[in-house]
């Protein structure tokens, strides 16, 4: 009993947290969501390419179940980071589309194991696993990279929030400002900062 809602409750979080990414992107245009953002690189068109390629993975290769597209090898050094960024001649629905076709490949694959079905993650220190820890784990990485996808789109337009509404009435910019202003004190006073200096420095 335990196990089904375990493993119904974490599918369920997986589904929510995937469809909120998805609504990062919603309104922008080719280049914001492309763009760097982080001195890294980081940028939510790529967060959604590289979640496509993990997961592929963790609910494919790892249980003996691959999905049916190519995939680059997992160990294959000199293809390490390109699955972060969008060229030029990826289409955002080109990679929106295989996102979603993971989402049922995944899905399957949830729905046919147990949650305690043996897989094995040769990249891992301790290979041997469940279908449990994979789902904490893909779960954990999605709202990982979710959290970075809601400081990019308030970076790019003040849009905040699961459905990634526009922050843009005069009332609510006057309330963060105002916020923001409180906070910034607040770090000043526990770092000792008066007037623009430090304070025994």
């Amino acid at each position: 009993m335990i196990d089904e809602f375990a493993k119904e409750y974490l599918h369920n979080d997986l589904r929510g947290i995937r469809e909120q990414l998805l609504r990062k992107l919603d309104g922008l245009s080719e280049y914001d969501v492309r763009r760097p953002l982080t001195a890294t690189g980081t940028n939510l068109l790529g967060l959604i390419k590289h979640l496509s390629l993990s997961e592929s993975r963790y609910f494919g290769e790892i249980f003996d179940r691959p999905f049916p597209e190519p995939l680059p090898r997992w160990d294959d050094l000199a293809a390490r980071g390109f699955d972060m960024w969008a060229t030029q001649d990826e289409s955002r629905e080109e990679i929106v589309r295989r996102y979603r076709r993971v989402w049922e490949h995944s899905d399957a694959t949830i729905e046919a194991l147990a949650i305690d079905s043996a897989g094995y993650v040769p990249w891992w220190p301790r290979p041997n696993v469940k279908l449990f820890n994979i789902m904490v784990h893909v779960v954990s990485e999605t709202n990982r990279h979710a959290g970075h996808a809601d400081i990019l789109r308030e970076q790019l337009d003040g849009s905040t929030g699961a459905h990634a509404q526009l922050a843009d009435s005069q009332s609510e910019a006057e309330f963060w400002e105002a916020r923001c202003a409180v906070i910034e004190e607040a770090a000043r006073g526990a770092a000792g900062v008066h007037d623009g200096a430090e304070s025994g420095l």
